[in-house]
């Protein structure tokens, strides 16, 4: 156990998916996990592990930004041995050629202050995804079938945005999309020789304002998730 994770030793699997949400980390090991069970509930942050297709997952919260996430990233791998972490959340498009319920690949995550950016002191680290993720991941989209793309995202812990200039710059330099976590976990994996990937859902479109409604989200969640399980084990 640790501060923030009550799972007893065994009980995490080496491979972990994270969505941000504790109740779509659940609805994902109720629908993909065959005898999924309820491994960490501690400050209401569900964490579940089972298999998909013989091979042992958990599927874990890690909360909103990229301070929780680095909580919970830390202590999944230092005390549980993660040794490959897939977060699955959702984004905001940035580019008019990305619509909603595209999935974006994130080849290499952006941010403008992470709680790892002051390791590196004046240097501007660029933390990117692990390539064999990346490629295993591209290919399971296009075998289901799922619009993809694979590039540059900006991970932000500013959800209420009021950096206009900041966006249009972003958008300039071809930044697919903005989400919140990405980019410390990155930072987390290269630290650690572990491997990650951001597989994300596009909910809503940062130009048009288009967005999905609440009761779709889940429908349309579901093809990311399927695209990090297969990843992870291709």
């Amino acid at each position: 156990m640790t501060f923030h994770i009550g799972a007893k030793p065994g009980e995490i699997a080496e491979t972990v998916l994270l969505p941000g949400d504790p109740y779509r980390a659940r609805w994902a090991a109720q629908t993909y996990l065959e005898d999924a069970v309820l491994v960490n509930e501690t400050r209401g942050m569900l964490g579940y592990t089972g298999t998909y297709k013989g091979h042992r997952v958990t599927i874990h919260g890690s909360g909103m930004g990229m301070p929780s996430l680095s909580i919970y990233a830390n202590e999944l791998i230092r005390d549980y041995g993660a040794q490959t972490l897939i977060r699955i959340g959702s984004a905001g498009a940035l580019q008019q050629h990305v619509k909603v319920r595209d999935v974006v690949l994130a080849q290499t995550a952006s941010t403008n202050g992470s709680p790892s950016q002051s390791i590196f002191k004046e240097l501007n680290f660029a933390p990117c995804a692990d390539f064999g993720l990346l490629c295993a991941a591209h290919i399971a989209a296009q075998k289901i079938g799922v619009p993809v793309h694979v590039g540059g995202i900006y991970s932000s812990d500013t959800f209420y945005d009021e950096r206009p200039d900041l966006s249009e710059q972003l958008q300039r330099h071809g930044t697919l999309c903005v989400e919140m976590e990405a980019a410390e976990l990155y930072h987390l994996a290269a630290r650690y020789g572990r491997r990650a990937l951001a597989v994300l859902t596009i909910s809503d479109h940062i130009l048009t304002h288009e967005a999905l409604p609440a009761d779709q989200r889940e429908r349309s969640f579901g093809a990311m998730v399927e695209v990090a399980l297969e990843a992870a084990f291709a």
